[in-house]
């Protein structure tokens, strides 16, 4: 590179730089250090927690920053340890002794760069380099589904299990993303990451399979062997089933099937979470493009072969025999969904409390009946979601706490039935609107007693003021248990006809500034999608949908909020913060 000195910051003489010496230029000043007798030029900014490097030291061409050790080659800026990042450098010219340095730092291509941070946070759990990774792409513009894809990719990769909650959370925060503040929709796609990393930690990859040799299969013939191989847990043959069906040119929608109907071969599998991550899956890839199918589907097959299957389980055959109940029904679905026709039914109050009695005979015989006379799956499957929904929004707090995931799983997995159902109607994957029912029939005794609703509690005294009762909220959530405060606050809001987009917001908000356990994500996720098809058609059961996420997030926070602490680091140092200086603020981030 060819400087001309006119161009140039004067550093000074050779001779008298024995000393670091920093000079105006660049972002946070230029740092010139002489090592062997060659000046050398770098951001004065620690890439890892912005101390001054002139303050350093340098030993054998090694810049070590003293805050928390960071290694740095001066020549190239590359840094020895993962944590901090690379430092900026400067060209540097010596001219009659005297040295000048370039106001310019050498070009660097900050998506490749910011990519690459990304996957190195990943492999290396480094939560400070994945939000930073997350605000530097976001700075470069790039899209958000590549983020997603990154994480997506290194999940289904490097987690020999397969598909688990933190992937399930990256893709949830990748759906809630349209509906959050864009400070907050940031910290969502951290979350997701750090989830997928943690997942992944210590843990040994997962090698993939091939499909078979011979193309030309045809796609029912694989889709029996698929579901023979997950009979017998045989991961390794159906995953070869299901990539052979993947490089036979398969629809996202057949692929799909493939996956629900072995997934509703057996009774609600693994408490609800095998439908919701095979669902996940096919969301994901709805983001990232159906072209990455080969390395995100078979992830879900270690899940879907091994995962409990609930028709061995007690509760479920004693003392009403559940599976034997719904069997007849079941052995109807290739009749009964002959007859789906949307928009002729319209039933959907009365099936809700059909679903949520306690007569398992009555709530069998509710949901024939509404395939006789004509109810679409997706009007069932809305339904059930919407009842599952209000298991969560009438818990009542003297029930035990773990009892909150109980309601949760049996939501999700509704929802998640629902959304396949509406990319994958089959007989098969119908045989979930019986599992689903069986499921929330079992969860009666935690609505025993039931919690108000808050449209019937009195609402004397809270605000009338539409910031006033988001601030509430908020200021609520950061006390423990106030589970039917944060219930009657999001009523009250809605009940005044309020637009409902800063409230999703806020509570948005409220989950990613905790060290949120995985259900909390789910539960936004699942609500906001719920309350996404009901706002226009079923207002108040919209309602009720959001007074759900109010009390799941309500009864789970406030956290230690580790992660926000880390992330505020993060934004400061990229708005150019002299963290260092402000002795209240120095946390250590654990994992950086």
């Amino acid at each position: 590179m060819t400087l001309s000195t006119t161009d140039l910051i004067r550093v000074g003489r050779l001779d008298e730089l024995a000393e670091p010496r920093v000079v105006s230029g660049g972002r946070h000043g230029i740092a010139v250090f002489l090592s062997d007798g060659t000046p050398y030029a770098v951001d004065n900014r620690c890439p890892h927690m912005g101390f001054p490097l002139q303050r350093g030291s340098v030993c054998d061409g090694i810049l070590t920053c003293h805050w928390h050790h960071a290694r740095f080659d001066l020549a190239s800026g590359g840094t020895f340890d993962p944590f901090a990042d690379d430092v900026r450098t400067y060209e540097t010219v010596v001219e009659d002794g005297v040295v000048y340095v370039s106001p310019r730092p050498r070009p660097l291509d900050l998506e490749r760069h910011w990519k690459r941070r990304l996957r190195e946070g990943l492999e290396q759990n480094l939560s400070l380099v994945l939000i930073k990774a997350v605000l530097g792409l976001r700075e470069a513009e790039v899209p958000e589904r590549d983020v997603v894809a990154i994480g997506g990719r290194f999940g289904a990769a490097y987690r020999q299990a397969g598909w688990g909650p933190g992937l399930t959370i990256l893709t949830a925060m990748a759906n809630v993303l349209p509906a959050l503040e864009r400070t907050d929709a940031a910290l969502a796609l951290y979350h997701g990451l750090v989830h997928v990393s943690r997942d992944a930690l210590n843990e040994p990859p997962r090698f993939q399979q091939e499909p078979l040799p011979e193309r030309g299969t045809p796609l029912p013939r694989l889709k029996t062997w698929f579901r023979q191989f997950v009979e017998v847990r045989d991961g390794v043959g159906a995953e070869r089933a299901l990539l052979s069906a993947i490089d036979s040119g398969a629809s996202p929608a057949e692929l799909m099937d493939i996956l629900f109907a072995a997934a509703t071969d057996h009774v609600f599998l693994d408490g609800g979470h095998t439908l919701d991550f095979i669902n996940k899956a096919g969301e994901l890839l709805d983001r990232v493009g159906w072209e990455q199918a080969r390395d995100i589907l078979p992830s879900v097959v270690p899940g879907l072969a091994m995962a409990r299957r609930s028709e061995e389980l007690n509760n479920w055959r004693h003392p009403v025999d559940l599976v034997r109940l719904i069997e007849p029904a079941i052995a109807r679905l290739p009749e009964l969904t002959e007859r789906a026709r949307a928009g002729d039914w319209d039933d959907f109050d009365v099936l809700a409390e059909t679903l949520l009695g306690d007569e398992p005979e009555a709530i069998v015989d509710g949901l024939v009946a509404a395939l006789e006379a004509g109810a679409a799956l997706t009007q069932l499957s809305q339904v059930l979601s919407y009842a599952a929904a209000l298991r969560v929004a009438r818990f009542h707090t003297s029930n035990e706490f773990s009892d909150w995931i109980t309601v949760l799983h049996t939501f999700t997995a509704a929802n998640a039935l629902h959304q396949g159902l509406q990319r994958s109607p089959s007989p098969e994957l119908a045989r979930g609107l019986f599992h689903g029912a069986a499921r929330l029939y079992l969860d009666r005794f935690l609505n025993m007693p039931a919690a108000r609703l808050p449209e019937r509690r009195n609402a004397e005294g809270q605000p009338t003021d539409a910031a006033e009762l988001l601030g509430k909220l908020t200021d609520l959530l950061d006390r423990e248990q106030q589970v039917n405060e944060a219930a009657l606050v999001v009523h009250r809001y809605l009940s005044l006809g309020y637009e409902r987009a800063p409230l999703i917001a806020t509570l948005g908000m409220t989950l990613v500034r905790e060290d949120a356990e995985f259900h909390s994500y789910q539960m936004l996720e699942a609500g906001l999608a719920l309350e996404g098809e009901l706002r226009e058609v079923r207002p108040e059961a919209a309602n009720r949908a959001l007074v759900a996420i109010a009390r799941y997030l309500a009864a789970h926070a406030p956290t230690s909020r580790a992660m926000l602490q880390t992330a505020r680091t993060a934004m400061r140092l990229q708005r150019g913060e002299a963290v260092y200086e402000d002795a209240e603020e120095l946390a250590e981030v654990a994992d950086a």
